[in-house]
């Protein structure tokens, strides 16, 4: 049987999602974790892959089970799994849903601050030079990319991505306070490092680093940006996921 599992986590403590050979992932801890209480091997795959550092506050996995999961199996899953990774529930699928191929559509938030506080340090970014940004310039820049639908100026260099084409719904930048800037995108597909890189772009383009008319000139013609900033992990959230009906 396939099963889909809704889960958040806080991804300060890991390499990322995906096994990696230099460290834990969240996907190793959770195979450990469901295997233990299983009793066989679990594998799952996540809706995507958050680089080291970033979080999700909605996610999607699935895993396959032919057996009978144990009485309050999702509660001793939490109990063994740590304070940084949580599972919300697990329910039965089709045989062939996919949690990372069906997704049609992912969105992401980027946190800035621009107040230091030691408290949201490993959630947040906080930038230093609050007067050097320009608000509606930021958001001049990220509303330019809805005109687009290939992002290579966004993508790291050594992505294995066979496209650059993205069908961007959302970029807009929103004060949540007068310290507390939060970027909003939603597309049906990101880029490897893609969000990061357009959150440095309009950070340059609000501290007058970079001219809008690079921005566009780098999306015409495809190429990479001549000044390329890519944010820390610490602000990024993957924060919905949506599927067709699964079941």
């Amino acid at each position: 049987m396939r099963y889909f599992a809704k889960i958040a986590y806080k991804g300060t403590n890991y390499v990322g999602w995906q096994f990696q050979p230099n460290g834990m992932s969240v996907q190793q801890k959770i195979d450990d974790s469901m295997s233990l209480i299983l009793g066989q091997k679990i594998e799952v795959l996540g809706c995507g892959r958050t680089d080291a550092g970033v979080h999700a506050s909605d996610f999607y996995l699935h895993f396959d089970f032919d057996g009978e999961f144990p009485e309050g199996f999702v509660y001793r899953l939490n109990k063994v799994l740590p304070k940084d990774i949580v599972f919300y529930e697990i329910f039965k699928t089709k045989e062939d849903a996919h949690a990372r191929f069906d997704a049609f559509q992912r969105s992401y938030e980027y946190h800035i601050d621009l107040r230091k506080n030691p408290f949201i340090n490993e959630t947040i970014y906080h930038f230093p030079y609050r007067t050097e940004l320009d608000f509606d310039k930021m958001n001049e820049a990220v509303a330019l990319l809805l005109e687009y639908d290939e992002f290579m100026p966004f993508c790291k260099t050594n992505s294995d991505s066979k496209t650059m084409i993205c069908h961007l719904s959302r970029a807009e930048w929103v004060r949540e306070s007068e310290s507390h800037w939060v970027f909003h995108i939603t597309s049906n597909r990101f880029l490897r490092g893609m969000v990061r890189l357009i959150v440095g772009m309009s950070i340059n383009v609000g501290r007058g680093k970079l001219d809008i008319a690079e921005v566009k000139h780098a999306m015409d013609g495809q190429v990479f940006l001549k000044r390329s900033y890519s944010v820390p992990p610490e602000g990024l959230f993957l924060t919905e996921v949506k599927y067709p009906p699964l079941i």
